[in-house]
């Protein structure tokens, strides 16, 4: 079921029976980045703060278990499914293999979400945690940096039990998203999702 499938079968939310999104810390605001600031502003996230009938849940993995401010870091070897069966490697700049810690982490987002029954996580794309579309392929301080398609560690962890996750950038999924918490949203039908831009498709026709 693609992303907006499923956000289209989703019940319309109440104040009694909100819809319950997991969401990636630093784009509610939380300074929890590599360097303790938040990484910027997410409009699209943002908007999904403090609407009645939304409760959201914030974790960051690699807070968690390395805390702000820490190194960056980046998958080496595949993607965060292959690091969740021991096929490749986190590494942080320096070389630390952080592996082990963003397992940890990743068990712990998934005991979240499945404590707290959400409909849907909202992750940060690119990261080594929560990226659900794009990661980096090895470091991404190296001279010829490459991307790949796939999920970090966290969002592969909560994809393969079962729930859906999409990134901030996902704009034509968020669309829905907004129309079923608030029915008076004007539908952007121009908004696109992460794999459907252009730098996307070029990117990847090309690698």
């Amino acid at each position: 079921m693609t992303n907006r499938e499923y956000l289209n079968q989703l019940p319309n939310p109440s104040i009694e029976n909100p819809i319950k999104i997991l969401m990636s810390s630093c784009l509610a605001g939380t300074l929890c980045g590599y360097d303790g600031t938040a990484n910027g502003t997410y409009p699209s996230a943002l908007k999904l703060l403090g609407q009645a009938n939304v409760k959201i849940i914030l974790f960051c993995p690699e807070e968690f278990s390395f805390g702000s401010p820490r190194e960056m870091c980046d998958i080496h070897g595949g993607t965060g499914l292959d690091v969740l069966e021991g096929k490749a490697k986190v590494l942080s700049e320096t070389g630390i293999d952080w592996s082990e810690g963003m397992i940890k982490a990743s068990e712990r987002m998934l005991a979240i979400a499945q404590e707290n029954k959400i409909d849907l996580a909202v992750m940060m794309d690119v990261s080594a945690a929560c990226g659900s579309q794009v990661i980096y392929d090895g470091n991404r301080f190296a001279e010829d940096k490459k991307y790949q398609i796939g999920a970090g560690v966290s969002a592969a962890q909560l994809m393969r039990n079962g729930f859906q996750v999409i990134s901030q950038r996902d704009f034509a999924s968020l669309e829905i998203l907004y129309k079923k918490i608030d029915p008076t949203h004007e539908v952007n039908i121009d908004a696109k999702d992460h794999h459907e831009i252009d730098w996307y498709k070029d990117y990847f026709s090309t690698t």
